[in-house]
């Protein structure tokens, strides 16, 4: 039996093992995954770890590297980890809220699972108070940074894992916000858990085999009471296999189907999810827009933490930049990063193509974006315009009949919507019609807690849905190529 020490947090866990072992692995199991975005390839460097003990030589991976993975280190034998101290992530949990009124009786929470964050809400459901707010960082992405790599995970063998870890991660959740509202956890007696698609099969230990190849139709779109945690769960609708409950509580919130005007809504994060509402009807996609805008897959990127470099912008033709809390510049994150470009692109030291004459582009502290980094932002930027785009086109509608452009999810919490446009991340023509609704998936689950009669509008919403396939289109192809470019 052999035994690795981990350390983080000045705090000392333990795990034993008997064969090699990956230490990803072992990570997993002691509850402290590191983050892997590129899903375990030993591409990406983000999972760096300092060792010793017995661990196996270094592969090429770690040599091209110039460090120690944790999805590529095997511990061969007793050996120490130390692990980058965790920090506090803003977190969105803010929305516009829905509900009118309160009419239910006891305690209850609401919880959004994103891909890579987790939100949750408890209530006071008679008096209509939300009593606390917590949030965390999804241990998943431990496993894998995006859907499809959660997906092909769970096929391998890891469904379980995973089914566990968000299990674990919710009910630690809901334990602290009743310890913050002084509440005994067994008050709490129901649950809205929105979240995607796939969020809710690995939630609910379904098979997501469904969703791993065309024509990618899901055998479960939920709308469902169930049983977790020893208490009554509801699992809002989805509309379709990548357009989850997490956007028809979006919908919901942002009241746009209740509305005569043309309207359109993008949640902007790893997955881009979009609806249209137009006389009626709901036009609804989704692209992948890959990790970048969450910080992942960019060399010097990072999550909402102290540190981190929020805001670029260009003063007297010189980059300017603000970090999270003013502390020393530790990394990029999201909006930060979006600035960047933008201001970079202002200076002309990148150009419409992307192209950048110097080898790196310095912010401040040793953090510089990369060409790479840019072109992470393109293909992440192009995803999201020509997803726009061919909705508009497929339901026949102009920018100039949209009335409104609702951003929603913790990435547009925060994004300076010029800067956005400036890169054309977002239709430059609709960037004064924007409305930032902050975390709008919890805030309509938050709705069908507090009031029954919500969940059948969630229910009218993806009933009213209509799903336009981005997959081999060749609209969004030619779009897509168009949107390669900096406006």
């Amino acid at each position: 039996m052999h035994t690795l020490t981990i350390w983080q947090d000045g705090v000392c866990r333990k795990v034993t093992f008997d064969e090699p072992t990956l230490l990803q692995t072992l990570l997993t199991q002691a509850g402290c995954p590191v983050d892997q975005p590129c899903g375990g390839r030993g591409v990406c460097g983000k999972c760096a770890v300092t060792i010793k003990g017995q661990v196996s030589a270094p592969n090429e991976a770690e040599k091209s590297a110039g460090t120690r993975l944790s999805c590529q280190a095997v511990m061969e034998g007793d050996g120490e980890v130390w692990l980058p101290d965790t920090q506090k992530n803003d977190i969105q949990l803010s929305g516009k809220e829905s509900w009118q009124a309160a009419s239910g009786e006891g305690y209850g929470a609401a919880v959004d699972i994103g891909t890579t964050t987790l939100a949750l809400k408890l209530y006071d459901l008679f008096q209509g108070k939300c009593l606390s707010s917590v949030a965390a960082m999804n241990p998943q992405r431990g496993i894998a940074a995006d859907v499809m790599g959660r997906i092909g995970a769970a096929l391998a063998g890891q469904g379980e894992l995973l089914r566990q870890q968000i299990h674990d991660a919710i009910q630690d959740l809901l334990t602290k916000a009743c310890h913050q509202a002084r509440l005994a956890p067994e008050a709490v007696e129901r649950l809205v858990v929105t979240g995607n698609t796939t969020m809710l099969y690995l939630l609910t230990g379904r098979s997501p085999e469904p969703l791993s190849h065309a024509p990618f139709l899901a055998d479960c779109l939920f709308d469902m009471d169930t049983t977790l945690w020893d208490r009554q769960v509801y699992l809002p609708p989805c509309m379709n296999a990548f357009v989850g409950a997490d956007i028809t509580c979006a919908v919901l919130a942002s009241s746009m189907t209740r509305q005569p005007d043309t309207a359109l809504l993008c949640d902007i994060g790893t997955n881009g999810e979009l609806a249209l509402w137009k006389e009626g009807h709901l036009f609804v996609t989704s692209t992948a827009a890959g990790p970048a805008f969450e910080g992942a897959g960019i060399s010097c990127g990072c999550g909402s933490v102290p540190g981190a470099i929020d805001r670029v912008w260009v003063e007297d033709g010189t980059i300017k930049v603000h970090t999270l809390q003013e502390q020393p510049a530790v990394g990029v994150c999201g909006s930060g990063l979006i600035d960047a470009i933008a201001a970079f692109l202002q200076t002309e030291d990148i150009d419409e193509t992307g192209a950048c004459e110097e080898d790196s582009l310095p912010l401040r502290d040793e953090i510089a974006l990369l060409p790479k980094d840019v072109r992470a932002v393109q293909l992440a930027k192009a995803a999201i315009a020509a997803g726009i785009q061919t909705l508009l086109d497929s339901a026949g509608v102009s920018m100039a009949e949209v009335s409104r452009l609702y951003i929603a999810g913790g990435f547009g919490s925060h994004l300076n919507v010029d800067s956005a446009a400036a890169i054309g991340l977002i239709p430059p023509e609709l960037a004064s019609r924007v409305e930032i609704i902050g975390n709008a998936a919890l805030s309509g689950a938050v709705a069908m807690l507090m009031d029954g009669r919500y969940q059948a509008d969630g229910r009218q919403i993806a009933a009213l849905s209509s799903h336009v396939n981005l997959g081999g289109n060749p609209k969004f192809n030619e779009n897509y190529i168009e949107h390669m470019l900096f406006e």
